[in-house]
């Protein structure tokens, strides 16, 4: 066996890609995944299993009269024989390509991970040790109260190897963990959900959940019927994690500068620096913050207005985007800072909203003499760019709140609303706990959000759906 074959493991592969490089600039990422998930139905488990994954991208860089350009190319379950058509392909790609617009000297001087070498990290069964037999719990007092429990739980853990021809040898282990549960009366007519966002399955207990779950099963018992208007609207973490996670994605400097999102200002300029809400609201991003760990430095597989190829293995620092309730930054490249004249600001890898708020989402509730109570949002759809206006639906329980107590579940409906201005008109922002996004979660996870009492969120028209 040739000493090529014998290249399996991922720093290897990387180290490899990059000698067989004939390019004027390489980075090579390898990304080496494993998989845990359980499923369960009607208060039974219904599926488990564990898979593994492997991802190689290579980016080539070509230097020529009018600039550099970029070739990039990904491929899966890449074994030693195929590094050497991939990295051609990638030299290929650069080649036939015109200058790349936002061509930067590749990042050189990050201290090596001193894990590179080590092997991948992997999760396993193993994952749910605890959390099984609970979840076994939760079914049987589930079958004793009458609902039964339908979701999953699923753990990832995904280590990524970045390596440079500028000499950069850098390593992260990502864990990443989902559980969502719902509990549904056998005739189907009441549904409720909860989810949790975690590290390690440690701190989630699916018993608690269910009895969570019970009891809005129990409120929607009395069925109540209100027109679309107006209303005062307690948005819970998830709901607000999902509209300003989708508000971050239009937060990019360039697209602001050029007048194409609600961060324009009119008639030219952003609105960095102005008043979002009389809250004293933080919006941060912190690769650090304890459970919501994210890759300290960048991890770009692709080039946008918010990413650059270039850019990979630039230090991510601590970053707060609304500071006291004013704008403070927007997201940049190397490249768009240089166009737009602002401090670099590499994207989030998590999010976390602070307001100072220690009430509970229940004591919240306790505080209201009427208003609704919201248990998520999904099918999150943008409108209007320019405000960014957003379009979607309640689900899984609204309920109407009246003299502190809870007093029956209403129709769901179809919202329109801007998160922007949703900040400018919250009255009150609750205490800070780690969520989970329940329309982005396929996308993102690591959230920390209170609750946010809004005067009049607008439910535009009723839906008929669950």
């Amino acid at each position: 066996m040739s000493s090529t074959n014998r290249i399996t493991k991922p720093h290897e592969i990387v180290e490899r890609a990059l000698e067989l490089s004939t390019a004027d600039g390489c980075v090579v990422i390898a990304d080496e995944g494993s998989s845990a998930n359980l499923r369960w139905a009607g208060n039974a488990l219904t599926t488990n299993g564990v898979t593994r994954s492997r991802t190689l991208t290579v980016i080539a860089t070509v230097d020529g009269k009018e600039g550099t350009a970029s070739g990039v190319v990904s491929r899966s379950a890449v074994t030693a024989d195929d590094l050497e058509p991939l990295v051609r392909a990638a030299e290929a790609a650069a080649r036939g390509a015109g200058p790349a617009e936002d061509a930067q000297r590749l990042v050189t001087g990050t201290p090596a991970s001193p894990d590179f070498t080590d092997a991948p990290a992997e999760t396993s069964s193993a994952v749910f040790a605890d959390f099984a037999p609970a979840l076994g719990e939760a079914f049987a007092r589930a079958r004793e109260g009458g609902r039964e429990l339908y979701g999953f739980a699923n753990h990832e853990l995904v280590s990524t190897y970045v390596g440079t021809s500028t000499g950069l040898r850098l390593r992260h282990d990502q864990p990443n963990g989902t559980l969502e549960l719902n509990a549904k009366s056998p005739d189907r007519q009441r549904s409720a959900w909860a989810g949790r966002s975690t590290r390690d399955f440690k701190d989630v207990d699916p018993t608690v959940l269910d009895a969570e779950l019970a009891v809005r099963l129990g409120w929607a018992e009395r069925k109540i019927d209100l027109p679309a208007g107006r209303y005062e609207t307690l948005l819970p973490p998830t709901a607000v994690a999902d509209l300003l996670i989708y508000q971050m994605w239009s937060a990019a400097a360039r697209d602001a500068v050029e007048g194409r999102t609600v961060f324009s200002k009119p008639g030219g300029g952003t609105r960095l620096g102005e008043k979002l809400s009389d809250l004293p609201l933080s919006l941060r991003s912190d690769p650090n913050a304890p459970g919501l760990e994210s890759a300290p430095f960048v991890i770009a597989h692709s080039s946008g207005d918010d990413a650059s190829v270039f850019d990979n293995g630039l230090p991510v620092p601590a970053t707060e985007w609304i500071a006291d309730g004013h704008l403070n930054r927007l997201s940049t490249t190397r490249h768009t800072a240089g166009l737009t004249g602002m401090q670099l600001s590499p994207g989030f890898g998590n999010l976390i909203l602070d307001a100072g708020g220690e009430k509970s989402l229940e004591e919240m509730v306790a505080a209201t003499e009427r208003g609704l109570l919201l248990t998520c949002l999904w099918y999150i759809r943008e409108v209007d760019p320019a405000t960014l206006l957003l379009t979607g639906l309640t689900r899984d329980g609204v309920y109407l709140v009246e003299n502190g107590q809870v007093v029956g579940e209403v129709n769901n409906f179809r919202f329109n609303e801007s998160p922007v201005d949703l900040l400018s008109r919250a009255s009150e922002a609750g205490r800070t706990e780690k969520t989970l996004p329940r329309e982005w979660s396929d996308w993102f996870t690591r959230a920390a959000m209170p609750a946010l009492r809004i005067p009049d969120f607008n439910m535009s028209s009723v839906s008929k759906g669950v």
